[in-house]
Parts: C-alpha cells; structure tokens; sequence
C-alpha cells in the first residue's frame, strides 16, 4: 500500500485518500512520517520568506493550496503510477 505523507489541517485530503486506498499519516515530524512516504502533502500556507530550506527527505511534494481532494489525487497519482 502506498504510503502518503498529510500535514495537519488536510482532513478532507487525509480522508478522500484514505478511501481511495492509500496509507495516510500525519505528518507530525516531517523526518519520521514522510522518510519512507512516497509523497508529501502540504498545505503550502508556509511560505519560506527568507529563501532558505532544510531538505529532510527526499520525497515529492505537492501543494495542496486551493486544490479539491481530488485534484491533490491527481497530482499524487503523477508520482505513484
């Protein structure tokens, strides 16, 4: 089963997820639910101001900002064939 990395605030992506078939965790601390994750899903409301960032893994990741649950399926569909 493939497993999808969901930040908190993602509950109606978490759940649409879930049905289709897939494995959705919290992503509580990013190094240890998304380190054998297939995709992230973040809610891009973090916006990195300052131009820097940490790479914790290296895993695709997709914005969920403005997207219905299923268009967030879409785009994760392009990264689990």
């Amino acid at each position: 089963m493939t497993k999808i990395a969901v930040e908190r605030g993602l509950d109606p992506v978490k759940s649409y997820l879930e049905q289709q078939g897939f494995h959705v965790v919290d992503m509580e601390n990013e190094a240890s639910s998304a380190k054998d994750a297939s995709v992230i899903c973040v809610t891009g409301a973090d916006k990195n101001l300052m131009g820097m960032q940490d790479v914790v893994v290296n895993v695709p990741v997709v914005s969920c900002e403005g997207l219905s649950p299923e268009q967030v399926l879409e785009r994760v569909r392009e990264y689990v064939h």
